[in-house]
């Protein structure tokens, strides 16, 4: 495998009244593709930070994030966001559903941006809910759906523009045990099936034994790794 995700000397801070608050000092971070990386720590360690820095929604103070050979921390503004929405598959802990689409509409959404057709746009939203296992439910509404089905909607979202890399930031934290199960099932199915690359927020031990390989950050810095 190759190293898709390379993180360089990355610091991050924030400025509030004139104090400069550090969030991650001078880390070093490579995952491959087809990893399965969860990223776990305290609240305030940074891992939120860290996901965000590499989804291309924030940028570092100072070092490299380099994607798939794209430094993406000297792209443009509109550069950027066009990386994002090639690239990127985000699933939430809250699932961000528009209430008012069915699930067919909200997974179409991110393909309305793209120069797809519409009978194309409808394979692929076919496909990414077929995937997630909601082919039968499709033109249902969110508040007609369950909570673990709302996130494979989302899931179906995520992948549906069949991005380079999924973050996921606590996707099982508003979720009971077995709708959680249920999500972690099928983000190991995506990884391992389609060999999507996923980085994962957790606080939770048993979502993040799911993945391949699990780092913990403390105060900015990476402190342990478990495989």
């Amino acid at each position: 495998m190759s190293t898709l995700i390379e993180v360089t000397n990355l610091q991050k801070s924030y400025w509030r009244n004139n104090i400069e608050i550090p969030v991650l000092n001078k880390l070093n971070l490579g995952v491959e593709s087809g990893e399965f990386l969860a990223l776990m720590g305290p609240s305030g360690s940074g891992k939120t930070t860290l996901l965000n820095l590499i989804a291309g929604i924030d940028r570092p103070t100072e070092g490299k994030i380099t994607i798939d050979g794209s430094d993406i921390a000297k792209m443009s503004e509109s550069n950027l966001a066009k990386w994002r929405s090639a690239n990127i598959g985000f699933i939430f802990q809250f699932y961000n559903l528009i209430p008012v689409l069915t699930a067919y509409e909200n997974v179409e959404l991110p393909l309305l941006l793209t120069k797809l057709k519409k009978d194309e746009r409808k394979k692929h939203v076919e496909t990414a809910l077929t995937i997630v296992g909601l082919g039968d439910r499709m033109h249902h509404s969110p508040k007609q759906l369950s909570g673990g089905q709302e996130q494979r909607v989302a899931i179906a979202r995520a992948i549906v523009t069949d991005p380079l890399i999924l973050v996921a930031d606590e996707p099982t934290g508003d979720l009971d045990k077995n709708s959680a199960t249920e999500i972690l099932n099928l983000m190991e199915k995506l990884n391992k099936e389609y060999k999507k690359t996923i980085v994962m927020v957790t606080h939770d031990p048993h979502a993040a034994e799911r993945a391949g390989r699990i780092l913990h950050l403390e105060k900015g810095e990476l402190v342990k790794e478990t495989v």
